[in-house]
């Protein structure tokens, strides 16, 4: 693996630099800025929360835990490493940078934030960091058109990014079969949720975002992070979104099981799972992502009528907003450094927004796809009391099967959500690939 990044690595430095000189040229600043950011504090204490590392830092090298540290780039000049390694005895001390990527970088190694600051140069500065002062003598501009056309480029990943990705989904995936086995073995949710840990082997804070491990009804609450403590009496279903890390880049993993003898609702994954992979087939060069979303709701319109909870078209269906009854989220999203990752709905590197389509308010993404694009694939089914309840006082109330839906219920719901690399011919799916070497 390291092999691989230290010979895709200088590649990538090279496109960072001639991004960064363009949008610097754009914006009319002589220097750039990046902040690693700082932990935030927890009001009225005297403790942080899990430091998060800012994006922009992580993607020109692969420190993830270095605060307070910054990138100091001058365009014709090395950029510069400011490496924060403070004289502390209460914490452990981050170690001095080291690997394939340290020769790119002039690294000076300070002590406190003044000996820091004290290192980045003067003039017109673009300083990328958060909207608060960060440290005393800087203070973050984030000019727009310095963002808007390094957000834009950023959705093209390059080589080395991608090595990164499928490394991502393959910690994933591993940790994926651990929970999938201790639902299968009547865990908990928070005995999953452990299980998940141990095999991915990262903490809560280190995975991209917080994980969602439901059972039976609770797969109808899209982002349900309880955790139950004790196992349900009986175990139908279980749906699990839960990602990992690598080097700062994301996976974004769902996947939905039936108990044993779940047949009727195993029946109904197999649909869903079916119709996933024909979305996933259409991430191609030039394809319209919102074209691809309403195209889902045809096809997830056809599966409730195959099995029985409605009556109508499927055109009947999606224009009614009956579809969206069922599947009330987006088809998906970029992913990278981020879990829903920046430009989604950019119009081009100057910026501009291209505005989801009417009827669909939660879709993330609302560009055309290129290669090197990586995006979620992520339809669902699902069950949920309040929707269904409004559903009820509408006149297409009566083109549903009620018996059927209350019937299902008690399974909560089905999502299944691949990673996605659009490229000049059929998409690499990097969850499936990774699945099959696990």
């Amino acid at each position: 693996m390291h092999q691989s990044l230290a010979s895709l690595y200088p590649q990538h430095f090279s496109t960072l630099l001639k991004r960064a000189d363009n949008a610097l040229a754009l914006g009319g600043f002589e220097h750039l800025l990046i902040a690693a950011g700082t932990p935030l504090r927890k009001f009225l204490d005297d403790q942080d929360y899990p430091f998060v590392v800012s994006p922009h830092f992580k993607h020109w090298l692969p420190l993830t835990d270095a605060p307070g540290s910054w990138i100091a780039y001058t365009p014709g000049s090395k950029p510069k490493l400011i490496f924060l390694q403070p004289r502390d005895y209460w914490h452990v001390v981050p170690q001095a940078p080291q690997g394939y990527w340290v020769e790119h970088f002039d690294i000076v190694i300070v002590r406190n934030a003044a000996e820091a600051v004290a290192q980045l140069p003067a003039g017109n500065r673009a300083v990328i960091a958060a909207a608060c002062p960060t440290q005393e003598g800087v203070e973050a501009n984030n000019p727009a058109a310095v963002l808007d056309y390094l957000h834009w480029y950023r959705s093209y990943k390059t080589p080395y990014e991608l090595e990164l990705m499928r490394e991502a989904s393959r910690i994933g995936t591993r940790a994926h079969r651990a929970a999938a086995q201790a639902f299968h073995a009547g865990a908990s949710e928070l005995a999953i949720q452990q299980a998940y840990l141990a095999a991915a082997g990262q903490t809560d804070a280190e995975l991209p975002y917080a994980n969602i491990v439901g059972l039976n009804e609770h797969c109808a609450v899209l982002h349900y992070t309880n955790f139950d403590r004790k196992p349900p009496t009986h175990g139908r279903s279980f749906l699990i979104d839960a990602g990992a890390s690598a080097a700062g880049y994301a996976s974004d993993i769902t996947r939905t099981y039936a108990a044993a003898n779940g047949g009727e609702f195993q029946a109904l994954i197999d649909s869903v799972d079916a119709a996933q992979q024909g979305f996933v087939s259409k991430v191609r060069a030039g394809q319209s992502y919102p074209d691809l979303h309403i195209h889902a709701h045809h096809v997830l319109a056809g599966v409730l009528r195959e099995h029985g909870f409605i009556r109508m078209s499927e055109e009947s269906a999606v224009a009614s907003g009956v579809t969206a009854v069922f599947f009330p989220h987006g088809l998906g999203h970029p992913i990278g450094l981020q879990v829903h990752d920046v430009a989604g709905f950019q119009q081009s590197e100057c910026g501009g927004t291209i505005a989801r389509p009417a009827g669909h308010p939660y879709l993330r993404m609302t560009r055309a796809l290129e290669p090197g694009m990586v995006v979620t694939i992520e339809p669902g089914l699902y069950f949920i009391d309040m929707l269904l309840e409004e559903l009820k006082a509408k006149p297409q109330a009566g083109e549903v099967d009620w018996a059927r839906v209350d019937h299902f219920r008690q399974y909560g719901g089905i999502r299944i959500e691949d990673d996605v690399v659009c490229t000049d011919g059929a998409p690499e799916n990097l969850t499936r690939d990774a699945f099959g070497l696990a």
